[in-house]
């Protein structure tokens, strides 16, 4: 490993945490998706607590929450990288791009039908 590598290198535990949360801040203050699915999951984590949501309940709502905010990271990174690489249009940067953009799309998917399948039922018991 030559010096350069070295540079881009965490040298204690706690730079990777603050490499990690600067990161995360990173995409909050400068990526609208994230942003949107921030949000989002401050409106779901209130109706969680409004509606009294089992354990059971929080851990599919919590794992949708959090697999959509991973993947948007990832997304982001990759859109990042592939745009580092080149800034001409190649098929092959598309392709990742949009394969990476459809792996948040569908754990969004899943996020919304785990509200459905968590929310509908006690909304519908409100207004029953």
């Amino acid at each position: 490993m030559d010096s350069k590598d070295r540079a881009f290198r965490n040298r204690t535990f706690l730079s990777s945490f603050k490499a990690a949360l600067s990161g995360i801040i990173s995409a909050s203050k400068h990526e609208r998706n994230f942003q949107f699915h921030l949000v989002s999951a401050a409106i779901v984590t209130t109706l969680g607590f409004l509606f009294s949501i089992t354990w059971i309940e929080w851990l599919f709502v919590c794992s949708a929450i959090f697999g959509v905010l991973i993947l948007e990271l990832i997304n982001s990174s990759i859109e990042r990288a592939v745009d580092l690489v080149t800034k001409e249009y190649h098929e092959l940067a598309k392709a990742a791009k949009d394969m990476a953009s459809g792996a948040v799309f569908l754990f969004a998917v899943y996020a919304v039908i785990v509200g459905i399948i968590v929310f509908i039922p006690k909304i519908w018991n409100i207004l029953s």
